[in-house]
């Protein structure tokens, strides 16, 4: 192989010289910390929205409770425990919006049919309209927000996407049980 063959480094494919590896990795740096800034500003805006739901008006659904909804639409009639489990939430809190939801009218509380000692929560038809109305908004956002991205750059932001989230999942907090490895590639095959 001659010494201006391209080469498959760490950082990408280059010259094999030093100064071409030294500008890919620069170029990959600046690049990363362009994702990175990117991924802090999602984070703030997600931030935002939730402090948004503070201030909805009666009958609106938070983002949380929107969440929770569409686990039991993908997942079906769930105890609370389990549906905790699946949205990722402290079960005390799915209790609480659960109770809220069942107020409203979007969820109704049943005994299992499999097993009468287990309660298991259940869409509603009002709360399945809630789900396709709020649902159909999204959608509406989502498309028109992606518009101009063709299908390989769609497929390229849900790889990284994908990474970002295992890797913020993964992250160890001080004074909490390390997450198992690959939890939330787990949570991703069990969601229909």
């Amino acid at each position: 192989m001659s010494a201006s063959a391209p080469t498959r480094t760490a950082t990408g494919t280059g010259t094999g010289t030093e100064a071409g590896t030294e500008i890919e990795a620069a170029l990959r740096a600046e690049q990363l910390g362009e994702l990175r800034k990117v991924f802090r500003q999602l984070f703030r805006s997600i931030n935002r929205l939730r402090g948004r739901d503070t201030h909805l008006s009666p009958g609106e659904l938070s983002h949380a409770q929107y969440e929770l909804l569409i686990e039991l639409q993908d997942r079906g009639d769930l105890p609370a425990g389990e549906l905790a489990s699946a949205a990722r939430l402290a079960p005390g809190s799915v209790t609480q919006m659960l109770d809220h939801l069942a107020e409203c009218g979007h969820v109704e509380r049943v005994r299992s049919l499999s097993d009468r000692r287990v309660v298991v929560s259940r869409l509603t038809p009002q709360g399945r309209r809630k789900i396709a109305a709020k649902r159909a908004a999204h959608e509406s956002r989502w498309e028109q927000a992606l518009l101009d991205l063709d299908h390989e750059e769609l497929r390229a932001a849900t790889r990284v996407i994908e990474r970002l989230c295992t890797m913020v999942e993964e992250t160890p907090v001080p004074g909490c049980p390390a997450p198992a490895a690959g939890t939330l590639k787990q949570a991703r095959k069990a969601s229909p």
